[in-house]
């Protein structure tokens, strides 16, 4: 995602980007299936201070993108919750100790579910003065233990697609 976006940012002169994907949730909140649109997230890893010197573990979305995906949303009918994430470099379920890495994540900062591509793109956006948002699909649940098969997860995607497409007209 930060080579893509970066390229798409910087060389080809893309004012906005909306990445769609999956994620993981970590709350009552975040349903299996449900919509998320990612307000803002936070990483452990060391973009910022490679792409930019930077000590930046935390990264607000567009807001002008989520205004704009929000009131989308409430034209079209499709519930969306605003949430923050964790921006993973390991599936989470991956993890040999899921808790313990939880409990590293500053509390102040209400994560609510986790993906792995937001940060670098919500990053390389502030960077360039660009616009990024992140709109995502519950297809796995640390709070409920539930996760969804292969055939769900194709199946499930219709309606953050729809969202994502109808909020670029």
């Amino acid at each position: 995602m930060g080579i893509y976006s970066y390229e798409l940012f910087h060389f080809y002169e893309v004012d906005n980007i909306i990445r769609l994907g999956s994620c993981g949730g970590f709350t009552k909140d975040l349903k299996m299936f449900g919509l998320v649109l990612v307000d803002n997230t936070y990483t452990e890893s060391n973009y910022a201070l490679s792409m930019n010197n930077e000590n930046c573990h935390y990264i607000s979305s567009s807001n002008i993108l989520n205004k704009k995906i929000e009131e989308t949303a409430k034209k079209i009918s499709i519930p969306i919750v605003k949430a923050n994430t964790l921006c993973g470099e390991v599936f989470e379920r991956y993890s040999t100790n899921m808790n313990e890495m939880l409990n590293r994540i500053p509390k102040e900062y209400n994560i609510a579910g986790s993906e792995m591509e937001a940060f670098s793109l919500f990053y390389n956006a502030r960077l360039l003065k660009k616009n990024a948002s992140c709109i995502l699909t519950v297809v796995d649940s640390y709070y409920y233990n539930e996760n969804a098969t292969a055939k769900q997860r194709q199946d499930s995607l219709t309606q953050m697609i729809k969202l994502g497409l109808e909020s670029t007209l």
